[in-house]
């Protein structure tokens, strides 16, 4: 019962405070020790065999060291019920990301109702990989949709998933395998052996997540009576249609549903990446509107996720 309950409370404080900027943060300093790890390697100066052990090393330290570390955190806090019940709430609301996700949604929102390109480029750059330089303003609302769709798996979904199977410190654990991809799991020169294991790594811990976002987004449509048969669909046709196994099941969800092509080719640190494209064909131009619809899939999917999972385990733990 107690993880459900810091699961719940993480969740509310989620929604009401979303990832304030210049609050400390768990996954800032996941972050951080993985930009120290690596830039102390310096990877590139070995053979290519070497730099996957050392990126083995990294994955090894950075998972390790976070498990350790919030599990010490969680077994000394045992001393008192409620500090226990606090730190693990504390430690359960950072690893979800539904207000911090909509906000940054909403921030592109508002500069592409000025007209401002310039700024919604800059405020994209920060929350994707690819290169937002060029981009216009539909492919900045494609840009920006996506990431808040692939993100509901990873920064929502999976996040619930780890939390109510073994609370805080499995949760804490996703985070850094899931912040360890995208800091490293690049496929460039730069990271295309050091990230590998990292990446293969982080696939397999959404593989789950990822089939259940497909599930639950598409059931979200049906209750915002959305196009949901279109979603389901989309989701089952398109779903392997990325070079990730597990993003483009909740992608093409959204796509069905809000009858958008989604994906395609894009720029990464200079290289252009051949992506397969996402959803039919239907000449229809993303808007503000559509990523206005995504974030409100967002909420709904991440609310009735989390009742859900709590309630799978009440039933079965």
């Amino acid at each position: 019962m107690n993880i459900i309950l810091m699961t719940i409370f993480g969740f509310i404080l989620d929604l009401i405070l979303g990832d304030p900027y210049s609050w400390p943060h768990p996954v800032k300093l996941i972050g951080k020790f993985i930009d120290h790890l690596d830039r102390k390697i310096e990877s590139n100066e070995y053979p290519e065999k070497v730099q996957f052990q050392l990126g083995i090393c990294l994955w090894i330290t950075v998972v390790g060291v976070t498990g350790l570390v919030t599990g010490l955190i969680m077994y000394l806090a045992h001393f008192n019920y409620w500090v226990y019940m606090i730190i693990g709430t504390y430690l359960a609301y950072t690893t979800l990301s539904v207000k911090g996700l909509a906000f940054e949604g909403r921030k592109i929102i508002k500069s592409l109702k000025k007209e401002d390109i310039k700024t919604a480029r800059h405020q994209l750059s920060m929350i994707v990989g690819r290169t937002t330089d060029d981009l216009d303003e539909e492919e900045i609302s494609k840009a920006t949709i996506e990431t808040i769709a692939e993100n509901t798996s990873d920064g929502v979904i999976a996040p619930l998933f780890y939390l109510l199977i073994g609370g805080p410190v499995l949760a804490m654990i996703y985070k850094a395998v899931n912040t360890l991809d995208s800091m490293v799991g690049y496929k460039n020169k730069r990271f295309k052996n050091i990230g590998e294991a990292s990446a293969k790594i982080d696939d397999v811990f959404n593989f789950i997540p990822a089939r259940l976002t497909w599930v639950l987004m598409t059931f979200t449509t049906f209750v915002m009576r959305l196009n949901f048969k279109e979603a389901w669909q989309v989701g089952k046709r398109d779903h392997n249609k990325h070079r990730s196994p597990n993003s483009a099941y909740p992608e093409s969800v959204v796509a069905g549903a809000l009858d958008l092509q989604l994906g395609g080719p894009h720029v990464y640190f200079g290289d252009v990446v051949d992506k397969p494209y996402i959803g039919n064909d239907s000449g229809k131009t993303a808007t503000v509107a559509d990523i206005r619809k995504t974030i409100q899939i967002l909420y709904v999917t991440a609310c009735i996720t989390l009742v859900v999972f709590c309630a799978i385990r009440l039933i079965f733990v």
